[in-house]
């Protein structure tokens, strides 16, 4: 066994050994109180318009999986943030970002959502430029007088893979430390060996709430039992979680069903467990590892993006085979792991966020939500998202998260 495998493994076992003593003790990861937060942090314009700059645009966010961009010459759009962008993998590998803004005369560069070109080229006037933004081609060059010039490529935006991830900062020619903004967690992402990832399904789920509260519903299971209980909670218990924060990011793992039938057995009787669990990638980015069945696991990202308006959100969500498609069997059931996800989302949680959101907003100044113990990862994450901005929560009951 490798070093690598190694550590995998011993972090594998080490959860598996937490859950099974919180279902033997009856007990979980909890914060050390509950926290009260002012719903003016889900409500307020003004706060919005801060997240999305610091956080969105000044930030490093996951664009795609490194197989989004299987090839050299494949490229995909990224306008989640506001900011037209077209990232593309270039002839030496490398993926690279530029605004999708031809410099001729500011049209559209790239329209297709993606797919695999040799030159990227302006449907306006014809304008072309290559996989590293260098401007190729100008009909009628000469009668610009020499005014195509450097200024004339495509300007550029930080683009950077980790992990078998793809991050974008959508910020022109700025630059991005994305290992100081990983630190510790891009040990436990490269566990998740995205790497070879194989996308099988892609789709949106826009929501008409915030997006920290569409956000909150991935962080905590204490929901299952009242809004999943023929969905979720014939699967996984609500009052169990093993909690780990990595700087602004966390894992969180909730204890499934079946523990109950062995967590009382030596280790070595223990079923094999692949390591899984929701992994929050700062700001906005949830990876959910499951398994259809022993052996054949699925990841599915969940980035939500904030609309102009407070209470707009868009959650695309994409289904991936970890180590590819071996059948076609197999892609099928990870297809219609997809479906029922979005199932679940659409109409459970996606529902009650709406309904949610727009009752806040009817509140009277002042009015608070409250985080449970159990709801540690959301206690944790709005007060980084607060710290990241700048901007206090406003009346909130501070709590530590439980070591």
């Amino acid at each position: 066994m490798s070093d690598f495998e190694s550590r995998r493994d011993a972090t594998r076992m080490n959860l598996l050994r937490r859950l099974a003593h919180h279902v033997r003790a009856n007990s979980s990861d909890l914060a050390d109180g509950p926290m009260r937060n002012d719903v003016s942090v889900y409500t307020d314009p003004v706060r919005h318009a801060a997240e999305r700059q610091k956080l969105f645009r000044e930030t490093p966010v996951v664009a795609c999986l490194s197989n989004d961009l299987p090839s050299p010459g494949s490229f995909r759009l990224f306008d989640e943030t506001g900011v037209p962008i077209v990232i593309v993998r270039g002839m030496d590998g490398v993926a690279r970002g530029f605004l999708n803004i031809c410099t001729h005369r500011g049209a559209r560069l790239v329209r297709e959502r993606e797919g695999t070109t040799k030159l990227m080229t302006c449907w306006f006037h014809g304008w072309s430029f290559d996989s590293q933004g260098q401007l190729r081609g100008v009909p009628e060059r000469e009668r610009f007088c020499d005014a195509v010039e450097e200024r004339s490529h495509l300007i550029a935006v930080p683009v950077a893979e980790r992990c078998g991830l793809v991050f974008v900062k959508a910020t022109p020619n700025s630059s991005m430390d994305i290992d100081a903004h990983l630190g510790a967690f891009a040990e436990q992402l490269d566990f998740l060996e995205l790497r070879q990832a194989e996308p099988v399904k892609s789709g949106t789920l826009p929501v008409s709430a915030n997006w920290k509260y569409a956000l909150d519903t991935y962080g905590e299971g204490y929901h299952f039992a009242a809004l999943h209980k023929a969905t979720l909670a014939p699967y996984f218990r609500n009052d169990v979680t093993v909690y780990d924060k990595f700087g602004p990011h966390h894992r969180v793992q909730f204890a499934s069903r079946d523990i109950e039938s062995w967590a009382s057995l030596p280790e070595a009787e223990w079923p094999k467990r692949e390591l899984g669990g929701i992994h929050y990638l700062f700001p906005n980015t949830i990876l959910f590892v499951g398994s259809i069945k022993p052996g054949s696991t699925y990841c599915t990202t969940f980035r939500h993006f904030p609309g102009e308006k407070v209470g707009e959100t868009v959650t695309y969500k994409s289904i991936y085979a970890p180590a590819g498609i071996n059948s076609e069997e197999y892609r099928k059931e990870v297809s219609e792991a997809f479906d029922a996800t979005s199932y679940v989302v659409e109409n459970e949680d996606y529902k009650v966020a709406a309904e949610g959101w727009y009752n806040l907003t009817s509140l009277p100044a002042g009015s608070t939500v409250v985080y449970g113990r159990q709801e540690i990862a959301l206690q944790y994450q709005h007060r980084t998202i607060a710290d990241a901005i700048g901007m206090a929560l406003p009346q909130a009951a501070y709590a530590e998260a439980a070591e």
